[in-house]
């Protein structure tokens, strides 16, 4: 999805016995973008105080995201998948500010999760993630222009732009 996003292409050439080759093209950058070479200072990074759960099925991504939030000053919940993110909401007495959930995830996904906790915590705020391509978000019910979305993989600073704003 991301070579395809970004305008490139994936041959794939396999034989039994032999192996697998994959070539990737990407277009050529022309010039070096000037925004994106240019460093933040950590007065720039967007903060908070108000309370995240975050459900993540990739253990990787799920800690390094809370890793960022927490060190933003945000209190963060973690979950599993869905399931175990509708316990650890019923678990938790105080508010839930934003639900930070993948789009696909075994069990209950996140749009169903999303559903879910909306009704029992209706001041809730939902902001989805996905590594799928476009059209797979798109046939889940996620994408929408009132729906709040952040394409995987996300840099730090774009995610706490994001949450921000969310």
């Amino acid at each position: 999805g991301i070579v395809k996003q970004s305008g490139g292409a994936i041959y794939v050439y396999s034989e039994p016995g032999q192996g697998t080759t994959f070539k990737i093209y990407l277009p050529r950058l022309e010039e070096i973008a000037g925004a994106a070479t240019a460093k933040l200072s950590p007065e720039e990074i967007p903060s908070g105080t108000e309370t995240i759960l975050i459900a993540e099925d990739e253990g990787a991504l799920r800690n390094i995201v809370s890793k960022i939030l927490r060190g933003l000053g945000y209190t963060v919940l973690t979950a599993v998948d869905g399931e175990d993110a509708l316990r650890v909401a019923a678990e938790h007495d105080g508010p839930i500010h934003l639900l930070l959930t993948d789009v696909i995830m075994p069990g209950i996904g996140g749009r169903e999760l999303s559903d879910r906790l909306v009704q029992l915590r209706p001041a809730l705020r939902v902001l989805y993630l996905s590594g799928y391509t476009d059209d797979s978000v798109i046939a889940q019910g996620a994408r929408s222009n009132q729906i709040d979305f952040l394409q995987k993989p996300i840099a730090s600073v774009e995610l706490a732009k994001k949450v921000r704003g969310v």
